[in-house]
């Protein structure tokens, strides 16, 4: 057994000289790129100490003086957000606010501005609130011009995706989350040989998405064509909704189904007779 043991560690150490021989022989560019793995394996002084000295380099800093340094951390930020302000005042918001087929009121656009592809008219209500980060296309293959309809009191989050087929329409006082994505369209056909060929998705695969009054979709919520989503609604995170859920429930999973009823406060339900 020791034998073996001691005929492995040859092996080993043969096989690790040849490696080296033939990093030797390699030209001076490909060398370069092995500078990195040559600090890490650490086995000459050189190389030890340049290890050492980064690693020392990275944990460098200065003292901390709470005091000083909590109001320059606080100074910052006010200045940070000053900046930010300006921009969205004076060129994010004024600008998305162009591309709209009327001026919003009191639209709040944040953290940059919606990029706005395809053919597609957009309408947003009133105090509404867009995040920047967002994506709204339009279907350039469809017959008629693709519609997005916001209503009032709606926020639309982080990185989500608006697709438009045909129509989208948000109701009054939706929630949006981070990362949904609204896919009125798919963008290719089913036919392998079509989507090879590079031709746009078919009519049959193109529907409208309905959010009714008071929805919520948390984050990661995909919503496909074809589907409307009832009044007060919520989707729960990463569900994919394939078909339409009723009003006033919780929705869940891939695909998504109705799971329970949400209790509706009095107020809620006074709301709700008069409208």
């Amino acid at each position: 057994m020791d034998e073996c043991m001691y005929d492995k560690k040859d092996l080993s150490r043969m096989e690790h000289a040849q490696s080296r021989e033939k990093l030797n022989n390699q030209p001076d560019e490909s060398r370069k790129l092995t500078f990195r793995a040559w600090v890490k394996e650490r086995e000459h002084p050189v190389a030890r100490f340049i290890y050492a000295a980064a690693k020392s380099f990275r944990r460098l800093h200065i003292p901390v003086m709470k005091p000083f340094h909590r109001t320059l951390f606080y100074a910052f930020v006010a200045l940070q957000s000053a900046w930010n302000s300006l921009w969205r005042i004076f060129w994010y918001t004024p600008l998305f606010q162009g591309r709209l087929l009327r001026p919003a009121p009191n639209l709040y656009v944040f953290g940059g501005m919606p990029l706005v592809l395809g053919t597609l008219d957009i309408e947003v209500g009133r105090d509404s609130r867009i995040s920047g980060q967002t994506t709204f296309s339009g279907r350039t293959a469809s017959l008629d011009r693709p519609r997005l309809s916001i209503g009032s009191n709606v926020e639309i989050g982080w990185q989500t995706t608006i697709a438009v087929g045909r129509r989208v329409h948000i109701g009054d006082n939706v929630l949006i989350a981070g990362k949904c994505f609204l896919a009125g369209y798919p963008g290719h056909p089913l036919d392998p040989v079509l989507r090879a060929s590079g031709q746009p998705d078919s009519e049959d695969q193109v529907g409208d998405i309905i959010l009714e009054d008071d929805v919520w979709l948390a984050t990661g919520v995909t919503v496909l064509a074809g589907v409307r989503i009832g009044r007060g609604s919520i989707v729960t995170a990463g569900s994919v909704v394939f078909r339409d859920i009723p009003a006033g429930f919780i929705a869940t999973g891939n695909p998504a189904k109705a799971i329970m009823p949400i209790p509706m406060s009095t107020s809620a339900n006074a709301h709700s007779k008069r409208q």
